[in-house]
C-alpha cells in the first residue's frame, strides 16, 4: 500500500510538472489607444479592441497588451516601451503592431512621416528586432475614426485631434457632450491617408503577416451608418456614468459593445493572416470578465442579457478567470444556455440553511443555494459551483431543476446538500466532474447519472440521499466513479432513503475505505428497506464489502441489462449526450 501511494505521488508531481512547464505562446500587443487596455474607474465604458481580445483565445494564449493610450511609433520607443517589451519576448511569441493615430499627429514628440519616412522606419525596427529575438511580428493598420463630415483639410485635421479631446491625453479639454449636432453624411470620410499603406507596405516588404484593420472597420461602421455606428464609440450623453459625468462624443474610442465586435472581427481576419494562431480562436455570444475584457463583469448580467427561449441554437457564455461571488439563477426561459470557464471560473455564494433571510425567517434548504438552473438544456464547462458557508448545516452549492442538464469537467463544492437535483421527472448528466461534502451532499429527486466522476468526503455521513418518485424507472447510477475521503474520514454509507423509493446504484465504482462494509442506511425507516433500489455492480476498492457484509436490503447486480448511460437517460426524447455531446434535440410542444 506504501509503495502505491509513493507511485501515485510521484505520478502526480510528473503530470503537474508537465503542466506546469507546457510553454504557453504570448501575444505581445503594441500601439495606441484603440488597442490598449482601460481603466475601469468609475464605471468608465472606453475599451480598447486589443483589451477584448482574450475573450476569443483558448487558454494556450496569453495576450499580454503593452498598448498605450496617445502613443505614436515614435513616443512608445522613445519612452523605453519597446525596449521592455523585447526584453519579454521568447521563440514563438507573437507581436502584433498597430500604429498610426498619434503618428499623424503635429506634435514633435508623437509625429512621425508615412510613405517610406520614419514611421515605415519604426514599424521596419519593431519586425526585424521581433524576429531577431524569435518572435513572429504581425502588422496591423489603423481602425477608422467615425468620421461621417466632410473631406476638407479642416474637417479631417479636426477628426484627427478629436483623438485627444480625452482625459489624461488633454486635461485642459473641458467640451461637454453636444446637444445638438451638425448634419452627417452616408460616408465615412478616410482621415489616415499615407499612414494606412505604410503597415502595408512594410508587411509586403519584409514578408510579414498584415491585418487590414482599416478596411474592416470601414465596412462595419459604414454598414451601420452615421446613427448606429454611435453606439460602437464612446458617445456618453451626460451624467450617465461617473467617469465622465460632462457626458462625451468621441468618434475614435471604443466602447465595450464596439470593442467585442471590432475584436470579433480582427480575430477572424487574424486567423486567416496567421493560420497557426486559427487553432485556438474562440467565439462566444457573451464573455464574464472581472477585468473589464468581457460584455459584462457578473454572471448573472450575461444570463440576463440571454433572449428568452431562444430556440434552435445554443446561446454561449465564456466566464473567465476569477471568483464571481453572486446568487445566481437561469430562468426557464433562458433555454439552450451554455457556461463555460475558463481555468480558475468559480461561481460563489455563502448562504445556508439556518440564515436569516430579511424577514428573519430561515433562508430554508432551497433557498440556500449559490446557483440556480431552472433552464432546459443548460450545459456547463469547466466551471466551479461552490457554497463557501461552510459546516454549518444545510448549504446547497448547486441547485438543477432542469431538464437534460450536462455538465462537464465541473467542481461542486460544499459541505451538507452541496448539489441538489431538485426537479422531479428531469434527467442531469455530470461527465468527469467532482463533488465533495459530508452529509447528503448529492440529494433530490431527479434521475442522474454520474460517469468517471469524482466523489469525495470531507466528513463522516453519506454520499447521497435520493428521492427518487414511486414508478420513476432510474434515481442516481454512478458509473466508473473514484470515491474518496479526507484523511482520517470514515464511516461514510453510500445513501440513505430521503424518500421511501429511493434509488442509487454504483457500477463499476473504486470505493475508498471510508466507505462502511454496510454500505447502506435506511435512515431509520424499517419500511423503506421494502421500497428502496440500492443496488451495486462489481465495485472495486477497500470498501466494496462483500455481499455478507452489505446491509441485506441491498443488492448486487448480475449484469447491466438495462443499465446503460443510454438507457438511464433516454426518456421519451431519446437524449444521449455521451453520443451526442450537448448537441440540441429537435423537439416541437
Amino acid at each position: 500500500m506504501k509503495n502505491k501511494l509513493i507511485l501515485l505521488l510521484a505520478l502526480f508531481l510528473v503530470f503537474t510538472a508537465f503542466k506546469a512547464d507546457k510553454p504557453a505562446i504570448t501575444i505581445f500587443m503594441i500601439g495606441d489607444s484603440t488597442m490598449a487596455d482601460k481603466d475601469l474607474t468609475g464605471g468608465n465604458p472606453e475599451r480598447g479592441w486589443g483589451q477584448m481580445l482574450p475573450g476569443f483565445l483558448s487558454e494556450e494564449i496569453r495576450v499580454d497588451n503593452h498598448a498605450v493610450n496617445g502613443r505614436s511609433t515614435k513616443s512608445f520607443i522613445d519612452e523605453g516601451r519597446w525596449d521592455k517589451v523585447l526584453s519579454l519576448l521568447k521563440k514563438g511569441d507573437y507581436v502584433f503592431i498597430q500604429f498610426g493615430h498619434n503618428d499623424e499627429k503635429t506634435d514633435p514628440k508623437r509625429h512621425t512621416d508615412a510613405g517610406g519616412g520614419s514611421f515605415d522606419a519604426n514599424l521596419k525596427r519593431f519586425v526585424t528586432e521581433a524576429r531577431a529575438k524569435g518572435a513572429i511580428p504581425v502588422l496591423f493598420n489603423s481602425i477608422v475614426r467615425r468620421n461621417f463630415g466632410t473631406a476638407d483639410g479642416s474637417s479631417v485635421a479636426a477628426a484627427i485631434s478629436q483623438d485627444d479631446i480625452r482625459k489624461g491625453v488633454n486635461p485642459d479639454a473641458k467640451r461637454e457632450a453636444q446637444a445638438e449636432h451638425l448634419a452627417e453624411g452616408d460616408r465615412l470620410i478616410d482621415t489616415h491617408g499615407a499612414y494606412l499603406e505604410s503597415p502595408r507596405n512594410v508587411a509586403r516588404e519584409l514578408d510579414v503577416p498584415f491585418v487590414d484593420m482599416n478596411r474592416i472597420t470601414h465596412e462595419l461602421v459604414e454598414g451601420l451608418g452615421p446613427v448606429k455606428s454611435k453606439e460602437l464609440f464612446m458617445w456618453v450623453p451626460a451624467n450617465t456614468v461617473p467617469a465622465m459625468p460632462k457626458g462625451r462624443e468621441d468618434n475614435t474610442h471604443l466602447n465595450v459593445r464596439g470593442a467585442r465586435i471590432v475584436a470579433g472581427l480582427a480575430i477572424d481576419a487574424i486567423a486567416a493572416a496567421v493560420p497557426a494562431l486559427a487553432p485556438y480562436v474562440r467565439h462566444y455570444d457573451f464573455v464574464v470578465a472581472k477585468d473589464g475584457s468581457g460584455d459584462f463583469f457578473t454572471v448573472q448580467e450575461a444570463i440576463n442579457a440571454v433572449p428568452d427561449y431562444r430556440k434552435n441554437v445554443r446561446t454561449t457564455i465564456l466566464v473567465r478567470e476569477g471568483v464571481y461571488r453572486e446568487k445566481i439563477v437561469i430562468p426557464e426561459s433562458k433555454i439552450n444556455l451554455s457556461l463555460i470557464g475558463q481555468e480558475g471560473a468559480v461561481l460563489s455564494f455563502g448562504d445556508y440553511a439556518s440564515k436569516p433571510n430579511r424577514f428573519g425567517e430561515n433562508t430554508g434548504t432551497s433557498g440556500s443555494a449559490s446557483c440556480y438552473i431552472y433552464a432546459p438544456d443548460f450545459y456547463a464547462e469547466n466551471i466551479t459551483f461552490e457554497n463557501t458557508a461552510g459546516p454549518v448545516g444545510q448549504a446547497v452549492a448547486c441547485f438543477v431543476s432542469a431538464d437534460r442538464a450536462y455538465f462537464k469537467q465541473c467542481r461542486f463544492l460544499g459541505f451538507q446538500d452541496t448539489l441538489y437535483t431538485y426537479a422531479k421527472g428531469c434527467r442531469q448528466y455530470y461527465e468527469d466532474c467532482y463533488v465533495e461534502g459530508t452529509v447528503d451532499f448529492i440529494f433530490g429527486w431527479s434521475t442522474a447519472v454520474f460517469n468517471r466522476c469524482h466523489i469525495h468526503s470531507k466528513g463522516k455521513g453519506y454520499v447521497t440521499a435520493p428521492s427518487t418518485d414511486e414508478g420513476q424507472p432510474y434515481g442516481y447510477v454512478f458509473y466508473d466513479c473514484r470515491l474518496t475521503a479526507d484523511e482520517g474520514v470514515d464511516g461514510v454509507y453510500l445513501s440513505r432513503p430521503w424518500r421511501p423509493y429511493a434509488q442509487a446504484v454504483f457500477i463499476r465504482c473504486d470505493l475508498g475505505s471510508h466507505i462502511l462494509p454496510a454500505g447502506w442506511h435506511n435512515w431509520g425507516k424499517k419500511e423503506a428497506e421494502k421500497t428502496v433500489f440500492y443496488a451495486e455492480y462489481q465495485n472495486t476498492g477497500v470498501g466494496a464489502a462483500t455481499v455478507a457484509e452489505r446491509a441485506p436490503f441491498s443488492r448486487q447486480l448480475k449484469d447491466l441489462q438495462g443499465y446503460s448511460i443510454e438507457e438511464v437517460l433516454a426518456g421519451n426524447d431519446g437524449w444521449n449526450p455521451v453520443k451526442n455531446g450537448n448537441a440540441l434535440l429537435d423537439i416541437k410542444r
